[in-house]
């Protein structure tokens, strides 16, 4: 049998290293995605990281599942939450990557990069926008390509997320 990968993903720059078994295969927990993000972004066009997407000036909308719209209850406009979700269109197989800004290849929890054994992704953005009862959250700006489905959204708490200085 083929593996999917050689053909899904056949780029593979010098250095990086493919994990010698299918992550899938050893499947851990479940998932359920509580809605999809919706952005003017595609494979061609998307931005590296969200400080270039907010350069672009182009928000973004968080729809949720009619069922998990009671959960926005309590955010308010203007306020920063952080979203977690997952990039459904990324490679799970790579092990070790070298980014196009790093001459030599680096292991894949040392990086930012979507390419992940476990693609969850991590904004800190900025609510614009909000109707609870249609379970549409306007934010200011994210870094995914269009329809990337929702994992979980948190409150952000700056005192609590960012580490102390060393």
């Amino acid at each position: 049998m083929t593996d999917p990968t050689e053909t899904a993903f056949p780029e593979q720059r010098e250095g990086e290293e493919r994990l010698s078994f299918d992550p899938m295969e050893r499947v851990d927990a479940e998932l359920r995605f509580i809605g999809r993000i919706e952005t003017p972004w595609q494979r061609v066009d998307c931005p590296k990281n969200v400080t270039r997407a907010r350069e672009t000036g182009q928000g973004a909308r968080v729809v949720f599942e009619p069922e998990f719209a009671k959960g926005l209850t309590g955010l308010e406009v203007g306020q920063g939450i952080l979203l977690f979700y997952w990039m459904h269109q990324a490679r799970r197989d790579l092990i070790t990557q070298r980014p196009r800004h790093h001459e030599t290849a680096r292991g894949t929890f040392a990086l930012r990069s979507p390419n992940r054994v476990n693609p969850i992704s991590l904004a800190a953005v900025r609510i614009t926008s909000l109707d609870l009862q249609a379970g549409v959250i306007g934010i200011d700006a994210i870094d995914c390509f269009d329809g990337t489905p929702l994992l979980d959204i948190k409150p952000s708490a700056p005192a609590v997320d960012v580490p102390p200085e060393l």
